[in-house]
């Protein structure tokens, strides 16, 4: 009797998360895995402590952009719209639509190349094609609350990358030694692996789902009044999500870290390079976990890109938008998501590998974030938006932290590349 309390007391918390735990969830999409098997691959454990660096920064702003959409019933672009001028809206639109279209790319072929390798009498780009369809399918078909229920489930293919370290033998005293001394090292390879771990887990996209998420879970509860509950709340499922989001990341580099670069593997582009390399050095138990985890955490970062992506457009244009709506309602915001994982499936057959994507998304991201946390900060201390609910000044310090390495970051980007 006690455990079925329990189970649904579990089950009750469970229903509560929502944006913040999809949200840190769909942070670690198939190239972000990428990115992290190439770093436990390329140097180990040493990139450990970053897990722990980003963890208090992501937490912040992502609970900045929470606050926003609560406050203001709306998505960051409308609230943009209204405070600020054109230049800023347009500037985040023109960089934010290829970033992220190319994003959306990678995640697809590298989903596709990691089922081919489960199942190889398959081609990668016949899944490519497979994948894209179920993905349109479920978007269109399936109402908001459908969606969001089915990206929460999604959401514990995460816990796959959590259970492998502990299928290989780890010398857990070096491991903590690596998570809580940080190690630097000034030379380009490291400087650049730690400035893609900070673009891919800070990436501007998110901040925008966040906000417009919020505004549209509030809608659908029918709450017309923020108050300190509902703060708790979100603050819970925010601080759930970027945990969730960091232990992957922690675990992945774990991973890579204990049984590539020990194996003497030491560079990874892509996920379905990082799959194959774990099998002859980890058996197949663990290669056939990282990945299914790839094709899960795609399942669910991809509508993520997709619908932040149709919203950013919907509110600039003033269209009818919301993933509530049937295609007959809002065609436009359908239309711009079904081209935009159009065109991501068509990199594939043009060509375009995904490492180049990945390149270019992350040049885009690292440029941009740090304007748009800029504009989060200005935008969570104005009283005239938030009222009473502005920034705290812990928020504050920890923006700050974020806006300097972000724009460190922006600047060793363009350092490395020019």
């Amino acid at each position: 009797m006690a455990d079925n309390k329990n189970d649904s007391k579990l089950l009750a918390f469970f229903k509560k998360l929502g944006p913040g735990l999809i949200t840190g969830a769909s942070d670690d999409d198939p190239s972000g895995i990428a990115t992290y098997s190439q770093a436990g691959a390329q140097f180990g454990l040493s990139t450990l402590w970053t897990a722990l660096l980003t963890f208090p920064l992501m937490a912040a702003i992502q609970g900045m952009c929470a606050r926003i959409g609560l406050v203001t019933a709306q998505g960051l672009t409308v609230t943009l719209k209204k405070n600020y001028s054109k230049p800023i809206l347009y500037g985040m639109l023109i960089f934010s639509f290829p970033a992220i279209t190319l994003n959306i790319g990678a995640d697809i072929q590298g989903m596709g190349a990691v089922a081919h390798m489960i199942c190889p009498a398959i081609p990668v780009s016949v899944f490519c094609v497979i994948l894209t369809t179920l993905l349109l399918f479920i978007i269109i078909r399936y109402p908001y609350q459908k969606i969001a229920m089915i990206l929460k489930w999604l959401c514990l293919s995460l816990l796959l990358y959590i259970i492998v370290p502990f299928l290989v033998e780890q010398d857990w005293a070096m491991v903590a030694k690596k998570t809580f001394i940080p190690t630097i090292k000034f030379d380009k390879e490291f400087l650049s692996i730690i400035v893609a771990i900070l673009g891919t887990t800070i990436s501007p996209y998110l901040f925008f789902w966040q906000t417009t998420m919020e505004a549209e879970d509030q809608k659908h509860k029918g709450v017309v009044f923020v108050d300190k509950s509902i703060l708790s709340e979100m603050k819970t499922d925010v601080n759930l999500g970027m945990l969730l989001s960091n232990m992957v990341m922690f675990f992945m580099i774990l991973t890579t870290g204990t049984v590539l670069f020990n194996g003497g593997i030491h560079k990874i582009d892509t996920v379905d390079q990082a799959a194959k390399a774990l099998e002859p050095l980890a058996g197949k138990l663990t290669y056939f976990i990282f990945a299914s985890g790839v094709l899960g955490t795609g399942m669910l970062a991809i509508p993520v890109l997709a619908g932040s992506q149709s919203y950013m457009l919907a509110e600039t244009f003033g269209w009818k938008a919301g993933l509530d709506k049937k295609f007959s309602q809002a065609k436009p915001f359908y239309g711009s998501i079904i081209i935009s994982l159009l065109i991501g499936l068509s990199l594939d057959f043009f060509g375009v590998s995904p490492i180049k994507a990945l390149l270019y998304t992350a040049i885009v991201y690292g440029l941009t974030a740090p304007v748009m946390i800029a504009v989060i900060m200005h935008i969570a201390n104005n009283e005239k938006i938030m009222g009473k609910h502005t920034n705290t000044r812990l928020s504050n310090i920890l923006g700050v932290l974020t806006f300097i390495l972000m724009t460190a970051a922006a600047v060793g980007l363009i350092y490395f590349l020019f």
